[in-house]
């Protein structure tokens, strides 16, 4: 059986890295590349870099920050935020990371994934799958062009199914969860599975930084709905909480930040407790 991976997150803005609730009343964590260097050396299995605001201020990722936190560590680094470019993505790997993370140009053009898993390989293309349940006084973005894509139109979210009461209708958002958009994300993950992406990076806005736990039903309708790893991410805040995506939620990798970022508990407490649960972890 595979090791499940632990995966801190650093959420950065302004090259500083920042937590908060649900995406907004973001608050300093610290510096990005001394936060890196404290989970490569407590054997972190991967580390997850976000730029969040780059998307949607329009601007590119910070390639000195993404450079100087490759520099000092030795994990796999996956790193997203303002890719819009297949030029953007080489210029990161160049900068060392491993893999990249991509949400709203995905939106915009979903066979960017397709070029991009043909010219990188799709072991380093992550899809970003940010999603929120559906309530019906959400407003969204105007469709897509592609919507009427014989390929992708049956991604359209059905918001009949809100008035049903459906027990899980989520779409997702872009921009740093600013904007939601018309698109099952059950359905998303899938269609971006077929398109080459190599892995998928859900978070459920509703539980984001909330420590109320993984959005278990969530995690498990999109990792049996795909064949690559999926990481389960937003709302840890116990060690339980690990063990419920993992197990119950059949994800790949449980990412976390608050309980990492304010030393709450350590990786090795994490993977340790894990294992007193039969749960299969690299220690």
């Amino acid at each position: 059986m595979l090791s499940k991976r632990i995966i801190p997150c650093l959420d950065v803005r302004d090259g500083r890295v920042v937590k908060g609730v649900n995406f907004q009343n973001l608050t300093d964590a610290g510096d990005p590349v001394e936060n890196a260097k404290f989970y490569d050396e407590q054997g972190a299995d991967e580390l997850v870099f976000l730029d969040i605001t780059a998307s949607h201020e329009k601007r590119k990722i910070i390639l000195d920050v993404v450079a100087r936190t490759a520099d000092d560590v030795f994990m796999p680094l996956t790193v997203g935020g303002g890719i819009k470019s297949l030029d953007d993505i080489r210029d990161l790997l160049n900068s060392g990371c491993d893999k990249v993370s991509v949400n709203t140009t995905a939106v915009h053009d979903p066979y960017f994934i397709k070029k991009a898993s043909e010219k990188f390989g799709s072991q380093c293309i992550v899809v970003a799958v940010d999603a929120k349940r559906v309530r019906e006084d959400m407003t969204y973005e105007p469709e897509e062009p592609w919507f009427c894509d014989n390929f992708l139109r049956d991604v359209r979210l059905d918001l009949s199914l809100v008035s049903r009461n459906s027990s899980l209708v989520t779409a997702i958002s872009t921009h740093g969860g600013r904007k939601m958009r018309l698109i099952d994300a059950v359905k998303w993950a899938r269609k971006m599975e077929e398109l080459g992406a190599g892995e998928i990076l859900l978070t459920s806005m509703d539980r984001d930084g909330t420590k109320d736990g993984y959005d278990i039903d969530l995690t498990r309708a999109i990792s049996e709905a795909v064949s690559i790893p999926v990481i389960a991410s937003g709302g840890v805040g116990t060690l339980e909480h690990l063990r419920e995506g993992l197990v119950e939620g059949k994800a790949d990798a449980a990412l976390a930040a608050s309980i990492f970022h304010y030393r709450e508990y350590t990786i090795k407490e994490a993977k340790e407790y894990l294992r007193s649960k039969g749960v299969t972890v690299r220690l």
